[in-house]
């Protein structure tokens, strides 16, 4: 057999596994043999394995994360309230009181001083909850100062540290 034989058998032999293989479009649609071409199960495990590796990375990097970003939620929520409670004021010149509480600024208050501007529809659409389902306090006035709102944190519960602190309205630059 010559070299040039050997060459075009070579092509031969290339061009037929070429064609077999084919693009992958060719692979998902069914050959003139009746069978249909598909991935491999190795093609298919490297796949797997490279999603899990994906997952290894970042599926602890947001786990961990949960508190933090409920605790970044109820600071977002606290200046919320406070810009409703500056418009408040600007329109009836005092704060509402403790007694009347955040929902002064949903509901004009039927009890304590009764704002004579007080602005129909109120001050927010509807009074949040904290990232933990539970009620904003509020006092007004406060030993800090005209008014004090506080979510209790992870916990629920007044005082505690690291997650379980207490995010209020005087300490929101704080962590």
């Amino acid at each position: 057999m010559s070299g040039r034989e050997q060459v075009e058998g070579m092509w031969t032999i290339w061009s037929r596994k070429r064609r077999h293989r084919g693009s992958l479009a060719s692979r998902l649609t069914p050959h003139a043999g009746g069978g249909t071409a598909g991935f491999t199960f190795i093609e298919i495990m490297v796949v797997v394995a490279i999603l899990a590796i994906l997952a290894a990375l970042v599926v602890p990097r947001i786990m961990g994360r949960t508190d933090d970003a409920k605790r970044t939620a109820a600071k977002v929520q606290i200046r919320n309230i406070e810009g409703a409670l500056q418009l408040y004021k600007l329109d009836n010149g005092v704060y509402p009181s403790t007694e009347q509480g955040l929902k002064a600024l949903v509901e004009k208050p039927s009890v304590g001083v009764i704002p004579k501007k007080w602005k129909i529809g109120g001050y927010l659409q509807k009074l949040p909850e904290d990232p933990w389902a539970n009620p904003y306090k509020y006092l007004s006035p406060s030993q800090k100062g005209d008014y004090e709102i506080i979510c209790l944190g992870t916990d629920g519960e007044v005082g505690g540290e690291g997650i379980n602190a207490d995010i209020t309205n005087w300490n929101l630059d704080k962590d």
